[in-house]
């Protein structure tokens, strides 16, 4: 998984063609640790294209995704990107294997 630590390789990394996970991680938080387990894990199995912005290190690149996508800052958060667009997002202890297999079937 790419760690995306400017705006710049933020907005790359969403203009990408095709399905890829966005995810924003808390390195302090235990409900954020389970969750890169669970997106580890589903990247590891799927091969989908992932990236992950630390929310308290690159603290820049997690608000403009805020603004730029309109979507209330979580963390952890994820979305999943299609084409440039967010077609999916969801934050705290729904990010799970499952859910994301779901989102990216559909």
């Amino acid at each position: 998984m790419k760690q995306l630590t400017s705006i710049e390789e933020m907005k790359q990394f969403v203009q990408q063609p095709g399905k890829h996970l966005l995810f924003k991680h808390s390195t302090t938080c235990p409900i954020s640790a389970k969750a890169h387990e669970e997106v580890v894990g589903f990247v590891d199995e799927s091969g989908i294209s992932a990236a992950i912005v630390l929310v308290i290190e690159d603290r820049p690149v997690s608000n403009r995704i805020a603004e730029d996508f309109g979507i209330k800052h979580e963390s952890p958060q994820i979305f999943l990107l299609e084409d440039g667009n967010v077609r999916w997002n969801t934050s705290h202890w729904k990010i799970t294997k499952a859910a994301l297999m779901e989102a990216v079937k559909a």
